[in-house]
């Protein structure tokens, strides 16, 4: 039964209510409950279950496909590669980590979420030399958003929500590139609508930007590839998943420290299809409960 309603929200694109947001997340690994089934239907010499346990298997299965085509179509030719961090530090504790992260990696942007005015000062102070610019909302715990650019920043402007998500627009290589940082709400009992709410000011952010600015849409969105309201937000650029297109859409990201495996991704870097990922990697944050996202992306001249 479990297996049988969750893969058929996924097919019907909903995520219903509390105890489905919750399960869409396990989606996946479903398949080994409806495989138990079909096991336990075949011992029983039980054909009519069995049959039944087949359509679950195979069904569940199906929805777990990637959710999005490999490629994209771009436009003209590219003129800077742009590579991007996206990161939840929980509630500063991976602060150190992703200096470190930074400093190897060289990230022209940093998108950090969870981080608090010590962490945002911890990361002004070690990383103003390659990132010199920034906007943030400076709260307490898991309130506070950082954005960091190598690029010079305007038109710096909030989506509203509980947890920080700034943005800002960058000139890069004589093109407008919106950057915005999503860190929705997650979808825990009793505030699966504003986890809802949320993610739609993300997709509505998406779909008002002007036609011609290239976007960076990346952090923790609290939501997998099988979440209705994360499709929404993808179908409203339309966008471009880094993972998806470099064939690592079901790589988890979340939780990262715990008696449990990491077993959802959940951490997504977004991009129009002028910005054209060619590579993505997965990279340990010690003291943080997330994996970071490194994603490199080509930038089109769009002509």
């Amino acid at each position: 039964m479990v297996p049988a309603v969750v893969a058929g929200c996924r097919a019907l694109g909903t995520d219903g209510v509390t105890p489905l947001p919750q399960l869409l997340s396990f989606l996946p690994w479903l398949t080994v409950p409806a495989g138990l089934g079909l096991l336990c239907a075949g011992l029983a010499r039980r054909r009519g279950l069995a049959f039944l346990a087949v359509l679950v298997l195979a069904g569940t299965a199906w929805t777990s496909l990637p959710y999005t085509p490999l490629t994209g179509v771009t436009h003209g030719l590219p003129v800077a590669r742009v590579r991007v961090v996206a990161a939840n530090v929980e509630f500063g504790q991976g602060t150190g980590a992703l200096i470190d992260l930074a400093r190897r990696e060289g990230p022209q942007v940093l998108y950090v979420s969870e981080c608090d005015p010590g962490c945002g000062r911890a990361l002004v102070a070690a990383l103003s030399g390659r990132l010199p610019y920034q906007v943030a909302v400076e709260a307490e715990g898991s309130a506070g958003s950082v954005l960091l650019s190598a690029y010079p920043l305007r038109d710096r402007a909030v989506v509203p929500s509980v947890m920080g998500m700034p943005g800002a627009t960058a000139d890069i290589a004589g093109r407008a590139v919106r950057l915005q940082l999503a860190h929705p709400m997650p979808p825990v009992p009793g505030q699966v609508r504003l986890w809802k709410d949320e993610l739609g000011r993300l997709r509505d952010a998406v779909a008002a930007r002007p036609a011609d600015e290239a976007l960076i849409l990346a952090g923790d969105f609290n939501a997998s590839q099988d979440h209705a309201a994360f499709r929404s937000v993808v179908s409203a650029g339309p966008l471009l998943d880094a993972a998806r297109t470099t064939g690592a859409s079901r790589v988890p990201t979340w939780p990262a420290e715990g008696p449990l495996p990491p077993y959802v991704q959940i951490d997504h870097v977004l991009s129009t299809s002028d910005l054209y990922p060619v590579a993505t990697r997965f990279l340990p944050l010690p003291g943080s409960d997330h994996r970071a996202v490194l994603a490199d992306l080509d930038l089109h001249d769009g002509r």
